[in-house]
């Protein structure tokens, strides 16, 4: 019998592949966008949308199996709640990849100007080596 190991490097992997698959749609980015602002109820969710309350569900289902959202229970109304933490994971995934390429910018800036450096000295002075 195997058993089953839970690699955090691939568990990460894995919520960062559902959370984005779930943000490849445009409703379910409107439905984030809109809890972006505030906690709502599906019906309120749904409001803006040419589509059933049940297709909304099914929206929120999914964002809440990737872990971007979450509900709970107020009295006779169940809110929906984005969550920062997952949203925080996401960003900090997209800027690990904006820092190396800004540095490979910042380098390559710094090559250029090394080497215009080089040649205005050279057209100074041109009998240098």
């Amino acid at each position: 019998m195997e058993t089953a190991t839970t690699d955090p490097e691939t568990a990460e992997e894995d919520r960062l592949n559902r959370a984005f698959a779930a943000l490849s749609d445009p409703v379910r980015r409107r439905l984030v966008a809109r809890l972006a602002e505030g906690d709502a109820t599906v019906n309120e969710l749904a409001e803006p949308f040419a589509v059933t309350l049940q297709a909304v569900s099914k929206h929120l289902k999914v964002l809440e199996e990737a872990g971007l959202i979450t509900r709970s229970r107020d009295a006779q109304r169940r809110p929906c709640h984005l969550d920062a933490a997952a949203l925080g994971r996401l960003t900090a995934w997209l800027d690990g990849y904006r820092q190396a390429v800004e540095e490979r910018y910042e380098r390559l800036d710094a090559l250029l100007a090394s080497e215009e450096d080089r040649h205005d000295h050279h057209q100074d002075h041109p009998g240098e080596r």
